[in-house]
């Protein structure tokens, strides 16, 4: 129970336990027999985001400290940003397995997004300049680039255009999802629809 951080609870009802302890008494179930490999089916599923960060420290720490590999499957996208290596399922098949930054990679380009004085004459600038398309926001312009920290500091250099405020986005590993699932929505049906299965190597 130390290992989990409950032996102040241990003689209490798990009933009276909150969400996130009952995902740590979970957890240590599954400690009981020293394993070197730990199966986690979405340990965060319906925890508040602090229970959630809370469960990701354990977790983190948990690794190191008992030395073994955690292998889990979540839904959320932004928890698999700190695992070792990722698989993404879709109907019941790995469709693409990697680092959270080679799957990253496989959406080419960033997006940045330009708000100026005058939208439309920044867009000709831009095309005229660079050879680039802009798309037209109700607020601004966008473009695809494929080194957005770059080419920001062209833009500045080559618009005569006030710009306002400048962003840049890279791709997420939600885009990764999409762009490989598709965007549909999915019929669960079977248990086969899409999700992202995160492998956890030995800290």
């Amino acid at each position: 129970m130390n290992v989990v951080d409950l032996y102040d609870r241990k003689d209490d009802l798990v009933k009276r336990f909150s969400g996130g302890m009952k995902r740590r008494l979970e957890i240590a179930r599954g400690l009981l027999h020293r394993p070197k490999v730990l199966f986690l089916d979405e340990p965060t599923l319906g925890l508040d985001p602090q229970t959630r960060q809370n469960i990701w420290t354990f977790i983190n720490d948990l690794r190191k400290k008992e030395n073994i590999t955690v292998f889990m499957t979540t839904h959320y996208m932004d928890e698999a940003e700190v695992c070792d290596r990722i698989a993404i399922i879709d109907n019941g098949k790995i469709i693409t397995c990697g680092t959270p930054d080679e799957l990253k990679k496989k959406i080419k380009g960033d997006t940045i997004y330009i708000k100026t004085s005058d939208d439309s004459k920044a867009a000709q600038e831009i095309e005229t300049r660079f050879g680039l398309k802009p798309t037209k926001l109700h607020d601004g312009i966008a473009l695809n680039v494929d080194s957005g920290d770059k080419f920001i500091p062209k833009i500045f250099e080559g618009l005569t255009t006030e710009i306002l405020s400048i962003n840049l986005k890279k791709p997420t590993l939600d885009d990764v999802f999409i762009n490989l699932t598709g965007r549909e929505i999915r019929n669960d049906n079977n248990g086969k629809g899409s999700e992202l299965l995160r492998i956890r190597k030995k800290g």
